[in-house]
């Protein structure tokens, strides 16, 4: 079984965050561009005694894949 390499994943993830902060950040700009996908409503599950909510929407901007691709440079560095 092969290990996760969790540096690369948490680098990714911090990528994802700092491009979506940049975005923001710079409004109207092309960095803000990008695509939504994922579920409109989220999914309600009723057991009458337990429920559960599912909900996931994920929202790429150029901005964000900036911030991958930095991501992916850093770690070739540290690595």
């Amino acid at each position: 079984m092969k290990r996760i390499n969790w540096v690369l994943v948490l680098l990714v993830l911090t990528g994802f965050v700092i491009g979506r902060f940049i975005g923001t950040f710079f409004d109207g700009s092309f960095l803000n561009y990008g695509q939504s996908f994922g579920l409109s409503s989220p999914v309600v599950l009723d057991l009458g005694f337990f429920v559960l909510t599912f909900g996931l929407t994920i929202h790429i901007t150029i901005a964000s894949v900036i911030g991958v691709v930095i991501a992916l440079v850093v770690y070739r560095f540290i690595r």
